[in-house]
């Protein structure tokens, strides 16, 4: 079986498809990327199903090798792309030789990136997913962030024709918008204020499980203690800190602080991939408004999918 091969591992690099859908009922976390879209290009640009198993890195991609040739992309704000020390271009297809050096750079202005191998990453599915969850050690290799060394599986796949993103698809400015709750009645009408209207930051508390802000400090009036009940990917949990943490692909299933909101799935990937020190502010919007973005915007991201399909 043809092998990818971890010659100088990215920052928390690890393996991640589509992740374990309908499983938190059960306490399993979803998984999965922290920027879908991102990963769904990818495996388009180099012919794969939407959910293969690609490499997820945040910050820098490292150096990876394989011993078969293969189509291979990256969608990355990656400003220093190499193949072979041949500089390329992020969002595109190529050819890596067996043999040539893949080496990514830092991703300067955002967080996470993919690599994509035609034939995807092959390594055992775990409850129907390659995703690796690190807290469980699910999925991936071993459970664990990638290593230098690591030999990885390569599915089925051959090289394809070269692809390209030719459009953006995904607003990066604007306030970041929020459904208000479910527990934003344990917050005074003067928090849920400051929540709206003072600016917060990306800190560099950060993992694939949560996302702490900086920024001013929200209490709840009936203290930061409730009966535990269900997160969401973007649920904004507010703990005795006052800190609002924004739960992310890797949260917990159940969590005992009061959420007062959720990030719109549309911008969403947009937090995750804020660098640190970026101020922004929450904007309320109702569901049935944040339904209606979401529509918007999965049909501006089908036709940049279909442009790169051809």
């Amino acid at each position: 079986m043809a092998q990818a091969t971890i010659l100088r591992p990215g920052m928390m690099m690890t393996v991640q498809d589509a992740g374990r859908p309908g499983l938190l009922r059960f306490g399993v976390s979803g998984s999965g990327p922290m920027d879908p879209e991102a990963l769904e290009i990818a495996n388009a640009l180099v012919g794969n199903d939407p959910g293969a198993a690609c490499l997820e890195f945040a910050y820098l991609g490292g150096e990876i090798r394989l011993d078969e040739d293969r189509s291979i992309a990256v969608c990355a704000a990656a400003t220093e792309l190499r193949i072979d020390g041949a500089r390329v271009p992020a969002w595109c297809s190529h050819r890596l030789r067996a043999g040539q050096v893949l080496a990514i750079g830092a991703t300067p202005g955002s967080v996470w990136g993919y690599v994509a191998v035609s034939g995807g990453i092959a390594t055992p599915p775990v409850l129907g997913s390659r995703a690796t969850h690190l807290r469980s050690g699910l999925g991936g290799l071993e459970g664990r962030a990638l290593r230098e060394g690591d030999c990885l599986p390569l599915g089925t796949g051959a090289p394809g024709p070269e692809r390209m993103l030719r459009q953006g698809w995904r607003s990066r400015t604007g306030p970041i918008r929020v459904v208000m709750g479910p527990q934003d009645r344990a917050f005074a009408l003067e928090e849920r204020a400051r929540f709206l209207s003072e600016p917060f930051i990306a800190s560099a508390r950060r993992d694939r499980m949560a996302m702490v802000l900086d920024g001013p400090r929200i209490a709840a009036a009936g203290g930061h203690d409730i009966v535990s009940d269900g997160t969401l990917a973007g649920s904004v949990q507010v703990p005795g800190s006052g800190q609002p943490t924004v739960l992310m692909a890797d949260r917990q299933t159940t969590g005992g602080y009061p959420k007062i909101a959720t990030i719109s799935s549309v911008d969403l990937p947009r937090l995750a991939q804020m660098p640190v020190g970026h101020r922004f502010r929450f904007q309320a919007i109702s569901q049935p408004q944040a339904e209606e973005v979401l529509i918007c915007a999965r049909r501006a991201f089908r036709r940049a999918l279909d442009q790169v399909r051809g």
